[in-house]
Protein backbone atom coordinates (compact mmCIF):
# COMPACT_ATOMS: atom_id res chain seq x y z
CA UNK A 1 0.00 0.00 0.00
CA UNK A 2 2.50 2.54 0.98
CA UNK A 3 4.45 1.87 -2.73
CA UNK A 4 1.17 3.42 -4.06
CA UNK A 5 1.66 7.00 -1.68
CA UNK A 6 3.61 10.05 -2.80
CA UNK A 7 7.64 9.13 -2.47
CA UNK A 8 7.01 6.09 -0.65
CA UNK A 9 7.92 5.45 2.43
CA UNK A 10 10.95 7.67 1.98
CA UNK A 11 8.69 10.40 2.16
CA UNK A 12 7.53 9.55 5.86
CA UNK A 13 10.68 8.98 7.25
CA UNK A 14 12.95 11.43 5.46
CA UNK A 15 10.78 13.73 3.89
CA UNK A 16 9.80 16.94 5.41
CA UNK A 17 6.37 18.56 6.86
CA UNK A 18 4.64 18.60 3.53
CA UNK A 19 5.79 15.53 2.24
CA UNK A 20 5.08 13.59 5.30
CA UNK A 21 1.70 15.38 5.39
CA UNK A 22 0.67 14.15 1.63
CA UNK A 23 2.19 10.91 2.19
CA UNK A 24 0.03 10.32 5.38
CA UNK A 25 -3.01 11.86 3.51
CA UNK A 26 -3.14 9.41 0.46
CA UNK A 27 -2.48 6.33 3.25
CA UNK A 28 -5.27 7.56 4.88
CA UNK A 29 -7.41 7.84 1.83
CA UNK A 30 -6.23 4.02 0.31
CA UNK A 31 -6.10 2.12 3.85
CA UNK A 32 -7.85 4.56 6.99
CA UNK A 33 -6.94 1.53 9.29
CA UNK A 34 -3.31 1.30 8.16
CA UNK A 35 -2.78 5.17 8.40
CA UNK A 36 -3.76 4.79 12.03
CA UNK A 37 -1.70 2.32 12.73
CA UNK A 38 1.20 4.64 11.61
CA UNK A 39 -0.15 7.37 13.74
CA UNK A 40 -0.41 5.23 16.92
CA UNK A 41 3.11 4.18 16.12
CA UNK A 42 4.75 7.11 15.35
CA UNK A 43 2.93 9.46 18.04
CA UNK A 44 5.41 9.08 21.17
CA UNK A 45 8.03 10.03 19.07
CA UNK A 46 6.46 13.05 16.79
CA UNK A 47 7.01 16.76 18.38
CA UNK A 48 3.72 18.55 18.88
CA UNK A 49 3.50 20.06 15.52
CA UNK A 50 3.33 16.70 13.87
CA UNK A 51 1.23 15.34 16.42
CA UNK A 52 -1.33 17.83 15.32
CA UNK A 53 -0.42 17.59 11.57
CA UNK A 54 -1.38 13.69 12.00
CA UNK A 55 -4.83 14.49 13.64
CA UNK A 56 -5.83 17.30 11.16
CA UNK A 57 -5.26 14.65 8.61
CA UNK A 58 -7.70 12.57 10.07
CA UNK A 59 -10.08 15.95 9.92
CA UNK A 60 -9.61 16.06 5.98
CA UNK A 61 -10.20 12.51 4.88
CA UNK A 62 -12.75 9.96 5.10
CA UNK A 63 -15.11 9.62 8.27
CA UNK A 64 -14.09 8.72 11.22
CA UNK A 65 -14.81 5.02 12.64
CA UNK A 66 -15.19 3.96 16.30
CA UNK A 67 -12.11 2.34 15.59
CA UNK A 68 -10.38 5.66 15.68
CA UNK A 69 -11.49 6.71 19.46
CA UNK A 70 -9.13 5.27 21.07
CA UNK A 71 -6.14 7.19 19.78
CA UNK A 72 -7.97 10.32 19.62
CA UNK A 73 -9.76 9.45 23.51
CA UNK A 74 -5.58 9.55 24.43
CA UNK A 75 -4.80 12.73 22.40
CA UNK A 76 -7.09 15.00 24.98
CA UNK A 77 -4.59 14.45 27.76
CA UNK A 78 -1.92 15.78 24.95
CA UNK A 79 0.48 18.65 26.20
CA UNK A 80 -0.33 20.13 23.29
CA UNK A 81 -3.34 22.65 23.65
CA UNK A 82 -3.33 22.36 19.13
CA UNK A 83 -3.24 18.30 19.34
CA UNK A 84 -5.89 18.53 22.37
CA UNK A 85 -8.24 20.74 20.18
CA UNK A 86 -8.21 18.37 17.36
CA UNK A 87 -8.73 15.82 19.18
CA UNK A 88 -11.81 17.28 21.02
CA UNK A 89 -13.40 18.40 17.23
CA UNK A 90 -12.78 14.83 16.03
CA UNK A 91 -14.46 13.03 18.64
CA UNK A 92 -17.13 15.66 18.74
CA UNK A 93 -18.14 14.65 15.05
CA UNK A 94 -17.73 10.76 15.63
CA UNK A 95 -21.44 9.18 16.62
CA UNK A 96 -21.60 7.39 19.47
CA UNK A 97 -18.26 8.60 21.58
CA UNK A 98 -17.54 8.84 25.07
CA UNK A 99 -16.89 12.44 24.39
CA UNK A 100 -20.39 12.59 22.85
CA UNK A 101 -22.22 11.60 25.56
CA UNK A 102 -20.22 13.22 28.16
CA UNK A 103 -21.02 16.97 26.44
CA UNK A 104 -24.76 15.50 25.95
CA UNK A 105 -25.24 15.41 29.70
CA UNK A 106 -23.34 18.21 30.06
CA UNK A 107 -25.89 19.97 27.40
CA UNK A 108 -29.09 18.87 28.74
CA UNK A 109 -27.76 20.11 32.30
CA UNK A 110 -27.96 23.55 30.43
CA UNK A 111 -30.53 23.70 28.13
CA UNK A 112 -34.33 22.74 29.09
CA UNK A 113 -37.59 22.76 27.49
CA UNK A 114 -40.37 23.79 29.88
CA UNK A 115 -43.89 25.16 28.73
CA UNK A 116 -45.55 27.76 29.91
CA UNK A 117 -49.16 29.35 29.41
CA UNK A 118 -47.37 31.12 26.59
CA UNK A 119 -46.02 28.27 25.00
CA UNK A 120 -42.91 26.27 24.83
CA UNK A 121 -39.81 28.01 25.74
CA UNK A 122 -36.04 27.02 25.83
CA UNK A 123 -34.34 27.77 29.71
CA UNK A 124 -30.33 28.09 29.31
CA UNK A 125 -28.15 27.64 32.69
CA UNK A 126 -24.94 27.63 31.51
CA UNK A 127 -21.63 25.74 34.24
CA UNK A 128 -20.52 28.89 35.62
CA UNK A 129 -16.88 27.58 35.61
CA UNK A 130 -14.87 25.42 33.61
CA UNK A 131 -13.53 22.86 35.55
CA UNK A 132 -10.62 20.19 34.57
CA UNK A 133 -13.12 17.35 32.84
CA UNK A 134 -14.59 20.23 30.72
CA UNK A 135 -11.25 21.37 30.08
CA UNK A 136 -10.10 18.26 29.15
CA UNK A 137 -12.64 17.71 26.62
CA UNK A 138 -11.88 20.59 24.95
CA UNK A 139 -13.60 23.55 26.15
CA UNK A 140 -11.95 26.84 27.22
CA UNK A 141 -12.43 29.88 29.30
CA UNK A 142 -11.16 32.06 26.61
CA UNK A 143 -8.30 32.58 23.74
CA UNK A 144 -5.27 31.33 25.08
CA UNK A 145 -6.80 29.67 28.50
CA UNK A 146 -4.42 27.00 29.73
CA UNK A 147 -6.16 26.32 33.01
CA UNK A 148 -9.04 25.60 34.44
CA UNK A 149 -10.89 28.49 35.93
CA UNK A 150 -13.80 30.90 35.75
CA UNK A 151 -15.05 31.96 32.27
CA UNK A 152 -17.78 33.95 30.80
CA UNK A 153 -21.08 32.02 30.75
CA UNK A 154 -21.69 32.81 27.21
CA UNK A 155 -18.56 30.87 25.55
CA UNK A 156 -19.06 27.88 28.15
CA UNK A 157 -22.13 27.51 26.30
CA UNK A 158 -21.71 27.73 22.88
CA UNK A 159 -18.84 25.92 23.35
CA UNK A 160 -21.02 23.17 25.28
CA UNK A 161 -23.30 22.94 22.12
CA UNK A 162 -21.10 22.95 19.79
CA UNK A 163 -20.08 19.87 20.56
CA UNK A 164 -22.81 17.85 21.40
CA UNK A 165 -24.29 15.27 19.43
CA UNK A 166 -27.13 16.88 17.58
CA UNK A 167 -29.46 13.82 18.10
CA UNK A 168 -29.35 15.42 21.83
CA UNK A 169 -31.61 17.87 21.03
CA UNK A 170 -34.13 16.21 18.85
CA UNK A 171 -34.68 13.26 20.85
CA UNK A 172 -34.80 15.09 24.42
CA UNK A 173 -37.65 17.99 22.89
CA UNK A 174 -39.06 15.45 21.05
CA UNK A 175 -38.97 18.08 17.97
CA UNK A 176 -37.35 18.07 14.41
CA UNK A 177 -34.51 20.19 14.16
CA UNK A 178 -37.12 23.21 12.01
CA UNK A 179 -39.36 23.03 15.11
CA UNK A 180 -36.82 23.34 17.50
CA UNK A 181 -35.32 26.45 16.22
CA UNK A 182 -38.62 28.07 16.14
CA UNK A 183 -38.63 27.47 20.00
CA UNK A 184 -38.22 31.18 21.67
CA UNK A 185 -34.77 31.34 23.41
CA UNK A 186 -34.73 34.65 24.94
CA UNK A 187 -30.88 36.57 24.72
CA UNK A 188 -29.68 33.05 24.43
CA UNK A 189 -30.87 32.64 21.21
CA UNK A 190 -27.31 33.75 18.85
CA UNK A 191 -25.59 31.52 21.33
CA UNK A 192 -27.67 28.70 20.56
CA UNK A 193 -27.62 29.04 16.39
CA UNK A 194 -24.07 29.71 16.36
CA UNK A 195 -23.49 26.17 18.42
CA UNK A 196 -26.00 24.25 16.58
CA UNK A 197 -24.39 25.68 13.14
CA UNK A 198 -20.79 24.49 14.46
CA UNK A 199 -22.42 20.91 15.69
CA UNK A 200 -24.13 21.33 12.10
CA UNK A 201 -20.96 21.52 10.02
CA UNK A 202 -19.19 19.40 12.14
CA UNK A 203 -21.56 16.55 12.41
CA UNK A 204 -22.41 16.98 8.53
CA UNK A 205 -25.80 16.99 9.22
CA UNK A 206 -28.07 18.03 6.50
CA UNK A 207 -31.49 18.49 8.08
CA UNK A 208 -29.81 20.83 10.85
CA UNK A 209 -27.71 22.57 8.32
CA UNK A 210 -31.34 23.27 6.41
CA UNK A 211 -33.47 24.17 9.22
CA UNK A 212 -30.34 27.03 10.50
CA UNK A 213 -30.15 28.58 6.95
CA UNK A 214 -33.77 28.53 6.40
CA UNK A 215 -34.31 30.15 10.36
CA UNK A 216 -31.36 33.06 9.82
CA UNK A 217 -33.25 33.73 6.32
CA UNK A 218 -36.75 33.91 7.25
CA UNK A 219 -36.50 34.56 11.11
CA UNK A 220 -34.53 36.56 13.38
CA UNK A 221 -31.59 37.65 11.18
CA UNK A 222 -28.19 37.20 12.95
CA UNK A 223 -27.17 39.62 15.50
CA UNK A 224 -23.81 39.04 16.67
CA UNK A 225 -20.56 37.73 14.59
CA UNK A 226 -20.73 34.53 15.82
CA UNK A 227 -24.20 33.90 14.31
CA UNK A 228 -22.74 35.49 11.13
CA UNK A 229 -19.78 33.41 10.97
CA UNK A 230 -21.59 30.13 11.61
CA UNK A 231 -23.97 31.45 8.80
CA UNK A 232 -21.23 32.24 6.25
CA UNK A 233 -19.51 28.38 6.87
CA UNK A 234 -22.93 26.90 6.84
CA UNK A 235 -23.69 28.27 3.34
CA UNK A 236 -20.56 27.49 2.08
CA UNK A 237 -20.44 23.90 3.01
CA UNK A 238 -24.89 23.19 2.54
CA UNK A 239 -26.00 21.19 0.03
CA UNK A 240 -25.79 23.25 -3.01
CA UNK A 241 -30.04 22.21 -3.41
CA UNK A 242 -30.80 24.29 -0.77
CA UNK A 243 -30.10 27.30 -2.92
CA UNK A 244 -32.65 26.26 -5.68
CA UNK A 245 -34.70 29.50 -5.92
CA UNK A 246 -37.76 27.41 -5.73
CA UNK A 247 -36.73 26.08 -2.01
CA UNK A 248 -35.03 29.11 -0.18
CA UNK A 249 -36.56 31.95 0.94
CA UNK A 250 -35.14 35.84 0.29
CA UNK A 251 -33.88 37.40 3.66
CA UNK A 252 -36.48 39.84 5.20
CA UNK A 253 -36.38 43.82 4.45
CA UNK A 254 -33.11 44.76 5.96
CA UNK A 255 -31.11 41.89 7.01
CA UNK A 256 -27.51 42.28 7.36
CA UNK A 257 -24.78 41.87 4.77
CA UNK A 258 -24.25 38.13 6.16
CA UNK A 259 -27.85 36.60 5.33
CA UNK A 260 -27.93 38.24 1.81
CA UNK A 261 -24.20 37.16 1.30
CA UNK A 262 -25.30 33.64 2.92
CA UNK A 263 -27.96 33.69 -0.03
CA UNK A 264 -25.44 34.48 -2.39
CA UNK A 265 -23.40 31.64 -1.88
CA UNK A 266 -26.10 29.52 -1.81
CA UNK A 267 -27.59 30.46 -5.22
CA UNK A 268 -24.22 30.55 -7.05
CA UNK A 269 -23.85 27.25 -6.10
CA UNK A 270 -26.79 25.66 -6.91
CA UNK A 271 -26.43 27.53 -10.19
CA UNK A 272 -22.83 25.92 -10.68
CA UNK A 273 -24.13 22.40 -10.39
CA UNK A 274 -27.04 23.23 -13.05
CA UNK A 275 -24.72 24.41 -15.36
CA UNK A 276 -21.92 20.81 -14.46
CA UNK A 277 -24.94 18.43 -14.76
CA UNK A 278 -25.95 20.35 -18.41
CA UNK A 279 -21.91 19.75 -19.46
CA UNK A 280 -22.11 16.34 -18.49
CA UNK A 281 -25.61 15.67 -20.28
CA UNK A 282 -23.97 16.74 -22.79
CA UNK A 283 -20.68 14.98 -23.13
Amino acid sequence: MAADTPGGDDAWRLGDASQRRGYLTALRDADPGLARDLITASWDAAGAADRAMFLSVLAAGPALRPADEPLLEAALSDRADEVRSWAAYLLASLPGSALGRRMAGRAQRGLRLETGPRGPRLIASPPAECDASMWRDGITPGPGAGRPQLADRTRLMLEVVARTPLRTWTDAFAREPAAILAVPSGDWAPVLFAGWSRAAIAQRNQDWTAALINEALTGRPPAMPAENSALSQLARRADPALGAPDALAGPEQGAPPAVRAAIRVLRFRFDMLKELDVDYSRG
